[in-house]
């Protein structure tokens, strides 16, 4: 296991995340009524609404509203809903796998692929950039969770796989993540709720792609790339978007939105 500090450079667009805020809670909203349809709807009987309720709480998502999430499950607008990954190209080859939840699979097909042609890139086969991927869980505590010592030592005797943290002010940088602890995937439960003995509840929780490589991207290149990642992250059917991007943190100051 190796304890390192790899600072992503995503973060330079400060107040991105609260300007999406709205989007989250209605992704973590979308999460907790998958969740919760795919098996039973307690949290305690049902790993992976677990999982979603609690990253839910993380990011202050109201008692009531993970509630009616929940008993949203046993409607049948949840039925219509399908899980759909879509992969493609970036500027400068960047590999992105785009996770998405929808109830129009044409309407999301229509309108991720035009977020990838007007910003640089293009839509590509199914497993044509996850061959390159792993599936892996992810956990996050934020900074004050502890040092780097502590994190890693839970971490190990949890039996997770790696750590990285990335300890920078909050105050520059608002969404950092602190620390992430990675784990096989089929781990992940049993170290979360190892880890949160000691350390407290995460920040989130998730089963997450992880890139083997990652692909350096410089210059103007980079501001293209940010716009695609934006407009992806915008539509409504969109869930999570992932890429292998290596952009120096001078260039992503530089071009930052």
């Amino acid at each position: 296991m190796a304890g390192h500090s790899k600072f992503k450079n995503i973060m330079h667009r400060k107040g991105r995340a609260d300007a999406q805020r709205s989007k989250l809670f209605s992704k973590l909203s979308r999460d907790i009524t998958v969740a919760a349809k795919s098996g039973l709807p307690d949290p305690a009987a049902n790993p992976r609404l677990r999982l979603a309720v609690n990253n839910a709480k993380a990011e202050s998502l109201p008692k009531d509203v993970i509630q009616r999430a929940i008993n949203k499950a046993s409607g049948g607008d949840v039925d219509t809903m399908e899980e759909v990954r879509y992969e493609g190209r970036g500027p400068g080859g960047v590999g992105i796998i785009v996770e998405a939840l929808t109830d129009n699979r044409n309407r999301a097909a229509s309108n991720i692929g035009a977020a990838f042609k007007k910003n640089g890139g293009a839509l590509s086969e199914m497993n044509s950039v996850a061959f390159m991927w792993d599936k892996v869980g992810q956990i996050i505590y934020k900074a004050e969770a502890g040092t780097e010592d502590e994190v890693m030592e839970a971490a190990i005797e949890a039996g997770a796989q790696d750590v990285e943290s990335d300890l920078v002010k909050p105050d520059i940088y608002e969404d950092a993540p602190g620390h992430t602890i990675w784990t096989a995937f089929e781990d992940l439960n049993e170290v979360a709720e190892a880890m949160s003995k000691v350390l407290g509840d995460p920040k989130s929780t998730a089963i997450v792609w992880k890139p083997q490589s990652e692909v350096t991207v410089t210059g103007e290149a980079v501001g293209t790339l940010f716009k695609l990642l934006d407009a992806l992250d915008a539509e409504d059917d969109v869930q999570n978007v992932y890429s292998n991007e290596d952009i120096s943190d001078e260039d992503a100051a530089k071009y930052a939105g």
